[in-house]
């Protein structure tokens, strides 16, 4: 700007003829405004003159020619930036440096795109999807197998158990019966229907039992305590004719003593040791 008839608002010289700078409605001349208004630049440290243009970035100023990437010193003029460490850097060498890896493609998350972030690794948007279906996982609930990642749709129809008993999807936990999977809840007596996980049960005809229920419907009645025979009563017990006895049980009516592995005699619904069936 020319002037021919103000003075320098701060030298006091005439500004007739000379160039000038206005600063709130005042004039200065060229040298009195840079000397007291410019702001020194970033890169050269010199200051930016007012017939310079002033480029400014979070409180911090450069001359257009010093505007450039700190690695590899192209102009950033009009172009994408980032800043790292109160560094500027063009998009292609922030990328190299700092950019993260795209954990399904391997290559560079530019500055500016979506990133998507699941256990420590990121992903373009892009490529974060169902590994079945292919649809944006996005943040939607998801399973990982195998580091690859399913919806909960996809994983239940690939991966998932199904429970033998209602057909419906095992998510957690389980029990396994005769090489099938069940709902903890679902693994119930066929008798009285008591939850079974971490019980004590006795199959037969591939269903399971409680062994109250097993007892009362199956096992047979020892002839000497009327309890019943079961497996879990213990190992051995004693079958003659139509009667079975507890191990503990097959004892001398007369004498007490065990018959378990010894010769017996019987009389009527008795039996007894030789020496007690000979006196």
């Amino acid at each position: 700007m020319t002037s021919s008839n103000t003075d320098c608002h701060y030298c006091l010289q005439s500004l007739r003829g000379r160039k000038y700078a206005l600063r709130e409605e005042n004039a200065y001349c060229v040298s009195c405004y840079d000397s007291l208004f410019a702001n020194p630049c970033e890169e050269c440290k010199q200051p930016i003159e007012c017939d310079s243009k002033d480029l400014a970035y979070k409180g911090r100023h450069w001359h257009e020619r010093c505007f450039k990437c700190a690695k590899c010193s192209r102009s950033l003029v009009e172009k994408p930036f980032a800043a790292k460490d109160e560094l500027l850097l063009c998009t292609e060498c922030y990328s190299d440096e700092y950019s993260s890896k795209c954990f399904h493609c391997q290559k560079t998350i530019m500055p500016g795109s979506r990133k998507m972030e699941f256990k420590g690794s990121c992903w373009h948007e892009s490529c974060f999807v169902c590994q079945y279906c292919r649809q944006p996982l996005g943040t939607k609930p998801l399973i990982t197998k195998d580091n690859e990642n399913y919806c909960v749709p996809c994983f239940e129809k690939q991966f998932a158990h199904h429970c033998y008993s209602c057909k419906k999807v095992i998510t957690s936990g389980g029990v396994t019966y005769h090489d099938q999977p069940w709902h903890k809840e679902c693994f119930v007596c066929a008798g009285c229907k008591t939850q079974l996980s971490g019980q004590r049960f006795i199959s037969k005809d591939e269903y399971p039992y409680c062994v109250d229920c097993f007892s009362k419907l199956y096992a047979k009645k020892c002839a000497a305590c009327k309890k019943p025979i079961t497996a879990l009563g213990g190992p051995k017990f004693i079958s003659f004719e139509e009667r079975q006895w507890h191990g503990e049980c097959f004892n001398c009516a007369k004498c007490s003593v065990s018959l378990v592995g010894q010769g017996f005699l019987t009389r009527q619904d008795d039996v007894l040791c030789h020496e007690c069936g000979s006196a």
